[in-house]
């Protein structure tokens, strides 16, 4: 069955060519066109679309505000195409923890292969509508967070996994661990530009010390390392002490980073002191990973389904017996924390 999309533009040229795009895909059916968020909220109730193209900049309500409207009240796949939403900006990334599926600039008509991918992201995001819920958004960081400190009985190293719903699950996460955290590396599936953007957010609102992680960097207390995006696969090596391998490679199962390569490359480390976990994301990347370390004695946690945008990679972790625990994502950053 086609896809329905319902385009969302101001601009009635955009509409045309990204109706033009969409239709060219025997996959994919353009239910309708709206010029503004107001509109665009009469045409879902009437015509109940898969997913959404929204751009930023509208006349009565602003792109971002409509997707936290869409997400509080009907949450559906949402894929903002915009001109304000170019690989890494801030609106990108805010657009991203409001729960957008993911974000595209808008396209020129000689670029061949942006318009193959806003098809086969519209498609992707169609898959993913199934496990998006009306719980996905989470209270507020600022609500959440608690004070912690360093105890004892905190892991050597915490590897994390995420995809779709990631920005806001690890933000979550992360504005509650303590400055002097255990090492921790996260494999969080983003293009090459947005990772370092969103490490340098992080770093702004958290404790410990975010940066993009870089090859043979040694793991020090207090710092957080995410996984460059789409320039190879990031591992844990051990030589003289734990550190991140960056090296180029081929996608596996169509990922890179991979999250089963670096929760891999953690269980063959030896180290016995680990808590790893699988947040919300598509697919399965991860759960064979996060198995191999519990075989190897990690603690190892899921985010649950209701806190979950996309119950996808917690699910298939879960179904195989990879999770010694299923949480709430703002019960996720205390279990880390403790071996």
């Amino acid at each position: 069955m086609a896809v329905k999309v319902l385009i969302i533009d101001d601009s009635k040229s955009m509409q045309r060519l990204l109706a033009a795009i969409l239709s060219d895909d025997p996959m994919i059916n353009v239910i309708g066109m709206a010029s503004d968020p107001y509109e665009a909220r009469t045409m879902i109730k009437e015509l109940n679309p898969d997913v959404l193209t929204l751009d930023i900049e509208m006349p009565k309500m602003d792109g971002l505000q409509f997707l936290a409207k869409v997400m509080a009240l009907r949450p559906m796949p949402v894929v903002m195409i915009s001109s304000h939403t170019g690989r890494g900006t801030e609106l990108s990334l805010e657009a991203l923890s409001q729960g957008a599926f993911c974000c595209l600039p808008k396209p020129r008509i000689d670029d061949e292969a942006a318009l193959r991918e806003i098809c086969a992201m519209v498609k992707s995001a169609a898959q993913s509508s199934a496990s998006i819920t009306r719980n996905a958004k989470q209270p507020s960081t600022a609500a959440t967070a608690t004070k912690r400190s360093r105890s004892a009985n905190m892991p050597e190293v915490i590897a994390i996994g995420s995809s779709t719903g990631g920005v806001e699950a690890l933000t979550t996460l992360f504005t509650t661990f303590p400055a002097d955290c255990p090492p921790t590396v996260v494999t969080q599936h983003m293009p090459a530009s947005f990772t370092k953007s969103f490490a340098e957010r992080l770093n702004k609102i958290c404790k410990p010390t975010v940066s993009e992680a870089s090859n043979l960097t040694a793991l020090e207390p207090g710092h957080i390392y995410i996984a460059p995006g789409a320039v190879g696969h990031t591992k844990i090596i051990k030589t003289d002490k734990m550190r991140t391998r960056v090296s180029p490679g081929e996608p596996v199962e169509g990922h890179m980073p991979s999250v089963n390569v670096l929760f891999d490359s953690l269980a063959e480390t030896g180290c016995k002191n680990i808590c790893s976990a699988i947040l919300t994301g598509m697919g399965s990347d991860g759960a064979s990973g996060l198995l191999r370390l519990k075989q190897a004695g990690a603690k190892t946690i899921a985010q649950d389904e209701r806190t979950s945008l996309v119950y996808g990679m917690p699910k298939a972790a879960h179904m195989l017996g990879a999770a010694s625990h299923v949480l709430p994502i703002t019960k996720i950053a205390d279990a880390l924390l403790s071996y």
